[in-house]
């Protein structure tokens, strides 16, 4: 039979019975009824098109097989088993990426499901949580101080227990205040902000910062919670009560609810507390003003409470400051939502800013007992994370560090001196508003265990003087120049530390060199001459002398050999803060115009007493609350220096004693050692001193603390002194103290000192020992004395001829027009002018090798033996 006749063949199992089956088959999706279309059989293959081989029939027959459309085709192309699963995801009916493409099915019961399941739990949340009592929240207790023998101290707090008033008690001019500064829409809201809720939920779960609820609603619930932590739990929780009380209750309940349960600062929880704390009437008597003062406060009692709070930035003048701007502003904002009519608005001016009575705080707190439990509760919310809100709740029990004793003597000796040369009604111009500051550390512990703050705060002088900022330390600063020398070397030691033995030019009005070597430059674009406290042509003299006699001149220079980066490096090291240094790299520096703490300084040169170990001041040894002890102790030693060059600090600081501008306190009658300050114009005088077992700081200023700047006055004629200096006043203070605070103990000694260091002189020096290491070339801008004078003994030579209430004299004596400080040494005031091509700080010699703190193999590195923690 010729090909193109051949019959084509059969399915197997063919025959008629195969035919009749085939046509029986139901015709796949998209086929027209009653066409002939023929339709693969699951047991036979698709029969070849003409002229197409059986290898590509097959092929296409599979491709057709798996993207057939008819019901069915696609699991039977996955094996002919059909899907059984609830839900259809990743889609078995499609492929490729179009498997993963979910359904509208899918999309829209997922989310209808989400949706039921959120309702459903927001509902039981409801349901189960209730609602904010404010006659149970948050009762206020007592805070009970003690002394580091656990005598009691004071008992404070508590007596501003919250009095719950009815809105009707609350005036209207309050409630609009509130609502215009918080939640505008208060009365319209559902009582969250979803946006807000997010954020805090948010921050929460990623360990991001807490934040409050932002509605009044969510305040008032936080306030509820005051002493739970801040975690999701909790948020979760003040949704539903916020939710609850926005349908369940009445905007006019959870507004007195809030303004009850608030807190107002001065120990003040609720609307009553603090009308009667701030203003001394009940709430209903309020007017606008004092209206818009509370809803100030509000924003943040600690630095909104113009008393003042915890902090640096919580001082009473800039509280003052903000608390004003927040007052005027919370009028207008009446204004501008509609709260407050402009005529109303016109009768509070600044004039009006609403006046306080006396803070019922300060009873009880009489003598310093204000000041050391300001002090300890500072500590308190540092170092256990507690909020002034949470403080002020009470139930706290505090053992602090202050000896009872040692605070007495420091008072007594403040105030003998001022009954003895204070007299403000007869000399009213000149003495008063002096102020003094003080404070003692422990040596071994750094326990702060006395300090005088003020007169107390019953007679109404709330700024802590021992932790005041803004004084200049005057010529005290010197010691850490001298000791970044010994550490670091100069430009002319070759990068080795230097001796005390090194000289430097010493005459008055002397030009100092930058580190270039070029004049520094006044204002007027002359060179920069700096003074001293005395015009005695001293030559050449050792960095000992210097110290001792408190020369300005060598220290002037003395900073820019060193580097002024590397001086602030070192007073960092022994505990002072870095806010507290002067940043300028001018000579004014290096004679104290850095504003520390009378704390700060009596830890810091604790340091030196200590042999180069630094400890952290700390006021508190134990805290209870709710019966359990809070984890708590004591800072651990640092190695600020190394061993030697603290040790040689001290030697040169007892020759300031013995032979210098501090010889008044030789009446103490055992080792001690310290330094003089005085600044410029005679408005700060101070005395840093220590034996091997106690440091302690005194300062004397002048301001106002009431004025708005504390801008610090003269002293000149205070006591009817020409002239005030660290070694008048401050070093008779410290001696009365030191000698109280150490009766019956014995007398020890501060260690003897290895020899450290390279004797490396300063540029001109006239006989350089073999030591140094020579500069390139002398200075030409150093001006020698007019009559060149003999140079004066280590100790002794130079010394001019005053009476020894006098020190150096009258400064109204000295020569020249551009000011250096005065000190009884010296202090450094600033120059006038502006001192140009000054680089100081990171360039010059490298730092010994070795360790950057190193304790000398053999050396003292201290250990710690404070008070007991448990």
């Amino acid at each position: 039979m010729s090909e193109h006749r051949r019959k084509p063949p059969q399915p197997q199992g063919g025959g008629h019975a195969s035919t009749r089956r085939a046509a029986q088959q139901r015709p796949g999706r998209g086929a027209p009824a009653g066409r002939d279309v023929p339709t693969a059989s699951p047991s036979g293959p698709y029969a070849p098109e003409p002229g197409v081989s059986r290898a590509e029939a097959r092929r296409a027959a599979q491709r057709g097989s798996s993207t057939g459309r008819g019901r069915g085709t696609g699991t039977a192309a996955r094996g002919g088993r059909p899907d059984t699963r609830f839900i259809n995801y990743p889609r078995s009916d499609r492929d490729g990426w179009k498997r993963f493409l979910p359904s509208w099915k899918l999309v829209s019961g997922t989310a209808l499901g989400f949706f039921a399941v959120l309702v459903a739990g927001t509902g039981i949340g409801i349901a189960m949580v209730g609602t904010p009592d404010p006659n149970k929240a948050a009762k206020a207790q007592n805070n009970v101080f003690y002394w580091s023998d656990g005598t009691q101290m004071v008992a404070t707090g508590g007596s501003m227990n919250r009095q719950i008033v009815q809105i009707s008690s609350i005036p209207r001019s309050m409630r609009d205040a509130v609502i215009a500064a918080e939640n505008e829409s208060f009365e319209t809201d559902k009582g969250v902000d979803p946006m807000g809720i997010a954020r805090a939920v948010w921050n929460m779960a990623t360990g991001g910062s807490t934040q409050g609820g932002s509605t009044i609603t969510q305040q008032y619930v936080k306030n509820n919670f005051l002493d739970s932590e801040q975690t999701l739990k909790r948020k979760v929780t003040e949704l539903f009560i916020a939710l609850k009380l926005g349908v369940s209750e009445e905007k006019d309940e959870v507004l007195a609810g809030y303004l009850n349960t608030a807190y107002y600062g001065r120990d003040a929880y609720g609307i009553q507390a603090a009308a009667r704390a701030y203003f001394g009437k009940d709430s209903q008597d309020l007017n606008p003003a004092e209206c818009a003062f509370l809803a100030s406060v509000l924003k943040g009692p600690n630095l909104y409470n113009p008393d003042g709070g915890i902090g640096a930035a919580a001082t009473p003048e800039l509280n003052e400051q903000r608390a004003r701007e927040r007052w005027t502003w919370v009028l207008d904002r009446q204004v501008e939502v509609g709260r407050m009519d402009k005529t109303e608005r016109a009768k509070y001016t600044d004039a009006q800013f609403p006046p306080r009575v006396e803070s019922e705080q300060a009873r009880g707190m009489t003598g310093q007992i204000g000041y050391l439990v300001d002090t300890a509760k500072a500590y308190v919310m540092k170092t256990q994370g507690v909020s002034a809100e949470q403080m002020a709740l009470g139930g706290y029990k505090i053992r602090t560090t202050f000896e009872k004793s040692r605070v007495d003597a420091l008072a007594k000796a403040v105030e003998d001196t001022r009954d003895g040369f204070i007299d403000e009604k007869k000399r009213p111009d000149t003495d008063t508003f002096v102020q003094f500051g003080a404070a003692s550390v422990d040596v071994k512990s750094g326990a702060l265990v006395a300090l005088y703050g003020g007169p107390g705060w019953d007679r109404k002088h709330f700024s802590n003087n021992a932790n005041t900022s803004g004084v200049p330390v005057g010529s005290t600063w010197k010691p850490y120049v001298l000791a970044a020398a010994m550490e670091y070397g100069t430009q002319n030691s070759n990068g080795k530390g230097i001796s005390a033995d090194s000289k430097y030019q010493a005459n008055d009005l002397t030009v100092i060199n930058n580190r270039e070597g070029r004049p520094l430059r006044d204002g007027s674009g002359n060179p920069f001459k700096q003074k001293n406290e005395s015009p005695t042509p001293f030559g050449y003299v050792t960095l000992n002398e210097a110290m001792e006699k408190s020369i300005n001149v060598p220290f002037a220079q003395l900073v820019f050999d060193v580097g002024h980066n590397k001086v602030r490096e070192v007073a960092k090291s022994t505990g002072l803060l870095e806010e507290s240094l002067n940043p300028n790299n001018d000579a004014s520096f290096a004679l104290g115009t850095s504003t520390p703490s009378a704390i700060r300084m009596a830890d810091s040169y604790a340091t030196f007493a200590a042999s180069g170990t630094h400890r952290e001041p700390y006021s508190v040894i134990e805290v209870v609350k709710d019966g359990a002890k809070l984890p708590l102790e004591a800072p651990k030693d640092q190695r600020a220096m190394d061993n030697a060059i603290a040790d040689n600090i001290t030697k040169v600081l007892q020759n300031v004693v013995q032979n210098g501008t501090a010889t008044k306190v030789k009446k103490l009658g055992r080792p001690a050692a310290g330094k003089t300050g005085t600044t410029d114009e005679n408005k700060s005088a101070w005395f840093v001193g220590y034996t091997p077992e106690l440091s302690t700081s005194v300062a004397l200023f002048r301001t106002d603390p009431n004025s708005a700047d504390r801008k610090l006055i003269s002293m000149k004629g205070v006591g009817d002194i020409p002239s005030i200096h660290g070694g008048d006043i401050p070093a008779e203070i410290w001696t009365e103290y030191m000698r109280e605070a150490l009766k019956g103990a014995p007398v020890k000694d501060f260690p003897e000192p290895e020899d450290i260091g390279v004797v490396a002189d300063s540029a001109g020096a006239p006989s350089p020992t073999p030591s140094v290491v020579p500069p390139p070339s002398p200075s030409p801008s150093t001006v020698p004395p007019s009559s060149p004078a003999p140079s004066p003994s280590p100790s002794k030579g130079g010394k001019p001829s005053c009476k020894p209430w006098e020190l150096y004299c009258d400064p109204d004596t000295t020569r020249g027009t551009t000011n250096g400080g005065t000190d009884g040494g010296t202090d450094g005031g600033t120059n006038s002018g502006v001192i140009a091509g000054t680089t100081g700080g990171s360039s010059g010699s490298p730092s010994p090798s070795g360790t950057s703190r190193p304790g000398r193999p053999g050396g003292t590195t201290g250990s710690f033996d404070g008070f007991e923690t448990e």
